[in-house]
């Protein structure tokens, strides 16, 4: 049986996240970036789950054997990403590059006294707009979040900034959950969610898609969310371009997703297939910002 994505432990200490985060705010980014390959390699060695399943992520994008360079060069993306949460969360951000659509979809949306969803993925940085909207944009935001999956990395980082730390939405599964989701909509407030991964090993909430030629388990519970809600879906991703660049992608997935009764589950299936076809198509685009690091395709 495949091992499930919240079985996996935090490959670190509380000691080595406090060490880089004193290295990234003390010493600067390009001296911290120079930590970041010792520290890549490390966990190229001692991360065997996470580097198999890098391999076969690759070598099922590339269409051919994945080399070990590119699977270096896929765990360095991500630590990468990593170190600037600590600029992004710190507000220094002309330590980086980010660039942002000529239409900000949910900020028109927010300008207009309308709240709507951000559906995010595992693919680049979520932080590079959560951090950059609270400081920079008239962008109400709050976050739909997992914390149990990395609760060190969550704490030491969200320390950093309190203010950040407070657009978070704990996602237990209680209702008061989904009543403080509904509550910041209708007050016209940009709600994000990551809808990649499924929570917990019950496959009930899920829908199979197509994700690179083969079948993966989405959860529905975005898409359900969305139709009870009766808000917009937007599509969203924080590209990490390689040096200090970022790039933020918006792209609407539907101004309102209707299931009928009738056909509930067919609905299901074509909007969540919907976002898999978006993800699969910013996956080939730059597949080392993928940051699944298990067996997506055999969860």
């Amino acid at each position: 049986m495949s091992k499930h994505w919240q079985d996996s432990k935090e490959f670190s200490t509380p000691y080595a996240l406090k060490a880089i985060r004193w290295v990234a705010v003390s010493l600067g980014r390009p001296i911290a970036r120079l930590f970041l390959y010792p520290i890549s390699l490390y966990y190229f060695i001692f991360a065997s789950s996470q580097r198999k399943a890098s391999y076969q992520y690759l070598s099922r994008v590339f269409k051919r054997p994945a080399t070990y360079l590119e699977v270096l060069k896929h765990i360095h993306c991500f630590a990468s990403t990593i170190l600037d949460r600590v600029y992004l969360l710190t507000g220094k951000f002309e330590q980086l590059e980010i660039s942002f659509p000529e239409v900000n979809i949910p900020l028109s949306y927010s300008q207009e006294g309308k709240g709507c969803l951000l559906l995010g993925s595992h693919i680049g940085s979520f932080e590079v707009l959560r951090s950059y909207a609270v400081k920079n944009y008239a962008l109400p935001i709050k976050i739909l979040m997992y914390e149990h999956q990395a609760p060190m990395m969550v704490q030491i980082l969200n320390a950093l900034n309190s203010e950040v730390a407070n657009t978070l939405i704990s996602l237990d599964g209680s209702p008061s959950s989904l009543l403080k989701v509904k509550e910041a909509i209708d007050n016209g407030i940009t709600v994000g969610l990551l809808g990649d991964r499924i929570l917990g090993h019950n496959t009930d909430k899920t829908v199979s898609c197509q994700l690179l030629g083969e079948p993966v388990l989405i959860s529905s519970a975005p898409i359900i969310m969305a139709a009870s809600l009766k808000v917009p879906v937007v599509v969203f991703f924080g590209l990490y371009l390689g040096q200090n660049k970022y790039k933020i992608v918006f792209e609407l997935l539907d101004e309102e997703i209707i299931l009928n009764r009738k056909t509930r589950q067919q609905d299901i299936q074509f909007y969540s297939q919907k976002y898999v076809n978006i993800l699969e198509k910013q996956i080939i685009e730059t597949p080392y910002n993928w940051f699944n690091f298990y067996d997506y395709w055999k969860q």
